[in-house]
């Protein structure tokens, strides 16, 4: 299939005088609603700014040098782009009908619009913000994805139920892979082995063979799962389910669903912190992003944002300096039982959290029994966070003390259950946790699952 050239409209527009972005990591969350986009500071959770862009935003893609933003405007039937330094829209590429899914290669240099309504794919050349090249492929497109070599584009046709293998040489579909029904959203592995592609009407995600082009494994997930992101260390792969608002962790290795992380309402896009550490959610239908701790699989916070968010990506911006993994810490829990003056027995759970064998000051700590919240405490200079019980708490309860973490300390979860005395409450005590003297601790790998 001969890749046919296209013309393109390109408006640039001036900068003026915009205040420059401190350096950090941001997300960029696109509001279809309101025509335009929330940038996060994910050190701090909240929204910066907001940028105007064109008529319902839908695909976003940020190149590898974080210096670029490429939103497309499915109503409006072109991309705006950009500039990170200052949160400014420089350029606007007009492209074909009703564009939703964009990728940026990894050397930065090209730009693969899908457009759904034209069917096929506009390529931009970044350089002059112009449309070099358009490529056919299957019907109704609407994800894609570039192979970390930069040699392969991988497309997703709905209607098609395909995927339309693109090489980026000869801009021309070189194969066609069948997978499930409705295929949506498009992920390839940083290893680029496998491609994961979440088919909507079947509830699954479709594994690709990236060398032979064949599906290998067929993953059950949520319902109407839409959108898929891998961890950068490829240990996850993520996806979201509109109909279910969850959110399927999938263990790359074994292709199971691990966990299953509850979110806001119709969570429509996924996409992971460049260290890993966090996931973020665009939720259609709750005007929010769900923060996700990917060592726990748990919602640390919710972020509002405008109205219909249908798409983000997370990039670092400036000159951040790139951390490693979070410090791993260790939790320790113990309880300290003390009889009153009346007689009645009282119950103090004492938390100790640290790090590379140090206190750690000023972290929440967070206390439950049975997913239900008993209070949370600050660690004091020596690293601990007290919780009193009421006595009249069940004599058998097992209580929790959860540390969310941080991008600089990774999250850590510790048990204990004060009454077990026997063999048979021993065997009924969380695995993975080692004991001493009723002590349970947890200390995480810095990966986390």
């Amino acid at each position: 299939m001969s890749a046919a050239m296209a013309t393109s409209a390109v408006v640039a527009l001036p900068v003026g005088q915009a205040a420059a972005v401190p350096p950090g990591n941001y997300a960029y969350v696109l509001n279809f609603d309101n025509d335009n986009v929330s940038v996060i500071d994910t050190a701090t959770n909240t929204v910066a700014t907001t940028i105007p862009v064109g008529d319902g935003p839908q695909g976003v893609a940020v190149n590898p040098a974080g210096t670029r933003v490429y939103v497309v405007n499915t109503l409006s039937d072109n991309v705006s782009v950009i500039d990170t330094a200052t949160d400014t829209v420089t350029a606007t590429i007009s492209v074909g009908d009703h564009p939703y899914g964009v990728a940026v290669n990894p050397a930065g240099t090209r730009a693969y619009v899908v457009n759904l309504s034209s069917e096929n794919v506009s390529v931009i050349d970044t350089a002059t913000s112009t449309v070099t090249a358009t490529v056919a492929v299957g019907n109704q497109p609407f994800g894609v994805a570039v192979h970390p070599d930069g040699t392969h584009a991988y497309v997703t046709n709905e209607v098609s139920d395909s995927v339309s293998v693109i090489d980026t040489v000869s801009n021309t579909v070189t194969a066609t892979v069948a997978v499930g029904n409705q295929p949506f959203g498009v992920a390839v592995h940083p290893d680029g082995t496998h491609a994961y592609v979440t088919n909507g009407d079947d509830d699954s995600v479709s594994v690709i063979d990236t060398v032979s082009n064949t599906v290998t494994a067929t993953i059950p997930v949520g319902q109407q799962p839409i959108w898929v992101a891998v961890k950068p260390d490829g240990t996850r792969a993520y996806v979201v389910n509109a109909s279910s608002d969850s959110v399927s962790v999938i263990d790359t290795v074994s292709n199971t669903v691990t966990a299953t992380i509850p979110v806001g309402a119709f969570p429509f896009e996924v996409a992971v912190h460049p260290n890993g550490a966090r996931a973020y959610v665009v939720n259609e239908q709750g005007d929010d992003v769900s923060v996700i701790d990917t060592a726990t699989n748990t919602v640390t916070t919710t972020i509002p944002v405008g109205d219909t968010p249908r798409a983000l990506a997370v990039t670092s911006v400036g000159d951040v300096e790139v951390p490693g993994d979070p410090v791993p810490t260790e939790l320790q829990l113990k309880a300290a039982k003390k009889k009153g003056s009346k007689g009645n027995k009282t119950l103090t759970l004492i938390a100790q959290l640290t790090a590379e064998g140090q206190p750690l000051q000023g972290e929440t700590i967070t206390f439950t029994t049975d997913d239900t919240t008993l209070c949370t405490g600050t660690t004091s200079a020596q690293g601990q966070a007290t919780c009193p019980v009421h006595s009249r708490q069940d004599k058998h309860a097992c209580y929790t003390a959860t540390f969310t973490g941080d991008d600089t300390y990774q999250a850590n979860i510790a048990t204990i259950c004060p009454h077990s005395g026997d063999k048979k409450d021993k065997e009924k005590q969380p695995s993975g946790l080692r004991t001493a003297d009723n002590v349970f601790t947890s200390a995480l790998s810095p990966t986390g699952p």
